[in-house]
């Protein structure tokens, strides 16, 4: 049996990530069913789902830079990382709440895991998440949050008894939430997002005390739950299994919401009952400062409702309901950076749109690039991108997402990263489930991505078209400059923090001081095995002298070899390089 944490140290991070992920994988659907506020879209547990998965993954990349198992990461680098990843892959209204929360407890967590530490963690949490929304609703995500840290507040010096306390006071809360809110009340439902809070609350108290939240009865048409035996209680047991005469996923006594209010429909938006809502989810990141999302707020919130702000330190993340989508869009060009730029259109994803669907096309390619560069190239040559920022690779969410966008009966995805094969392979399950047929073509790197779309034929048989790519993927070999953040022993001897390394095939096989003597050198190894195309990809500050020096090397050293420059844009490496 695994020793217990006293305190919340980086492995019980892991821990807490990775319980609530698979909580939230229990329930989502079940979410999903009652999720009728502030828009009946019915996707809040797949948001939060997305979002806690991006915020594991963030802590798993923390753990992975740990090269032996000896030393674990300081509780600060993985409190930080779950919040940077949850706040770069937060989806919907309840996932940027959600990451605030995040945010706010890791601002603590990072000087302390104690009991103490715990309770002021839930206080900042829950006051972060209030402040970020712009027009706080009673009955919600905030106020389950709210009641947690209430709970928490009082109780003495045990981590075990806070995070208890804690969980019990987000569950009562959660069960008052029908009477709060009227949209609720008619449904016969709870709140959503509280619920999905709930889920993650109990993944703590699992990981700090070893085992799943005691859930107990509570009455039919969610009425505050009486403690059994003192213990926490709720209306569904771990795994999602209704208890008897306990209505599932929410629902009134017999499992059927109330007459005229089907579930996953009623008033489209939140305080005023009859009133249609925006028509469209508008989201992104934006790198911006404090005073230009200060004015942004307030022109957002001007523009539509449902604003949800949250992040700091240059990076936001922002969602809003609004009518006028580039409008939204254009307030974030103003204010600073904004990337990932997510649009929704409410009335088609929630099956409302009574215009005739597009008939899906026979086969689409769906392809991982690094920068915007080559996500305009692929584009332009028909495929659906996602886009990887440096640090902030996709989660499987997204692309499936991109497989739903490309809109084909088949796929061929491309996920050009060797640490994507796991991430690729669950989004292509996921997208078979639905009736798509995907095949997974292992590209490691954007240049075998560049090299298999060059060959693709859309007309000719799916599996021999999945071949061909495959195997001008496979003929393809790759590398990347990139600079050494520290000094480490590698393949190619003891580099210094600042030398540019050269990875050939993923390993550094050239320690060099400067980016141009490096690329050379890269490119002649890389040729002495053979070649006939040489690609470069270049970052976003590279020259374009750079590209015209290389060029010119391959040419005066071998003849035969033609070399095609594409730019990348805002990559991580400043330079990529195949050879075909």
């Amino acid at each position: 049996m695994p020793q217990l944490p006293d305190d919340l140290d980086a492995v019980a991070v892991r821990t807490w990530c990775s319980l609530a992920l698979e909580a939230l994988g229990r329930e989502r659907a079940e979410i999903d069913a009652i999720n009728v506020y502030p828009i009946a879209d019915g996707d809040t547990g797949t948001n939060l789902y997305l979002t806690v998965e991006s915020a594991a993954a963030a802590v798993e990349a923390v753990f992975a830079a740990y090269e032996t198992g000896a030393t674990a990461p300081a509780t600060a680098d993985a409190v930080r990382a779950m919040a940077h990843g949850a706040l770069i892959g937060a989806r919907g209204n309840s996932g940027t709440i959600l990451a605030q929360l995040l945010r706010g407890m890791a601002g603590v967590l990072a000087d302390g895991g104690d009991a103490a530490h715990l309770r002021l963690a839930l206080t900042r949490a829950a006051d972060a998440a209030r402040q970020a929304v712009a027009h706080p609703v009673e009955g919600t995500v905030l106020t389950v949050a709210a009641a947690a840290s209430e709970a928490a507040s009082g109780e003495g010096s045990d981590l075990r008894t806070v995070v208890h306390a804690a969980y019990d006071g987000a569950l009562a809360a959660l069960a008052k939430t029908p009477e709060q809110l009227a949209v609720l009340g008619r449904a016969g439902v709870v709140d959503a997002g509280g619920r999905g809070l709930v889920a993650v609350l109990g993944a703590l108290v699992e990981t700090v005390t070893g085992q799943a939240p005691v859930r107990g009865p509570r009455t039919a048409h969610g009425k505050a739950p009486t403690p059994v035996d003192g213990g926490s209680v709720v209306g569904l047991p771990v795994g999602g299994t209704p208890v008897e005469g306990v209505p599932a996923a929410g629902f009134p006594a017999g499992g059927v919401p109330e007459a005229g209010v089907p579930v996953g429909e009623g008033p489209l938006d939140c305080p005023e009952d009859g009133v249609a809502g925006p028509a469209f989810e508008v989201i992104y990141l934006l790198e911006a400062g404090d005073e230009q999302v200060a004015r942004l707020r307030t022109r957002l919130d001007a523009l539509g409702d449902s604003l949800v702000v949250v992040g700091g330190d240059g990076l936001w993340h922002v969602h809003v309901h609004v009518d006028d989508a580039g409008a939204a869009v254009e307030a974030g060009v103003e204010a600073g950076r904004p990337y990932r730029i997510r649009i929704t259109h409410f009335a088609t994803e929630s099956g409302h749109d009574l215009r005739v669907q597009a008939e899906p096309a026979q086969r689409a390619v769906v392809v991982v690039v690094p920068g915007d560069g080559l996500a305009g190239l692929c584009t332009e040559a028909g495929a659906t991108t996602v886009i990887a920022r440096p640090g902030e690779p996709p989660a499987s969410g997204e692309l499936v997402d991109a497989i739903r966008r490309a809109h084909a009966r088949e796929v061929v995805l491309l996920p050009n990263d060797a640490a994507l094969r796991h991430t690729a392979a669950a989004a292509a399950e996921q997208a078979r489930t639905e009736g798509v047929r995907v095949a997974l073509v292992p590209t490691r790197a954007a240049v075998q991505g560049i090299a298999a779309l060059a060959v693709h034929e859309p007309d000719r048989g799916f599996d021999e078209d999945v071949v061909a790519m495959t195997a001008a993927a496979g003929a393809t070999r790759y590398a990347e400059l990139a600079v050494a953040e520290r000094q480490s022993w590698t393949m190619a001897g003891i580099c210094q923090a600042g030398d540019i390394l050269g990875l050939i095939d993923g390993d550094v096989a050239v320690i060099g001081a400067d980016v141009p003597a490096t690329a050379r050198t890269v490119l002649d190894r890389m040729l002495a095995a053979g070649g006939e195309l040489v690609t470069l990809v270049l970052g976003e500050d590279v020259p374009d002298s750079l590209a015209d020096a290389l060029e010119e090397h391959v040419r005066e050293g071998h003849l035969a070899v033609d070399t095609v420059v594409y730019r990348g844009g805002h990559q991580r490496a400043p330079l990529l390089i195949g050879v075909e």
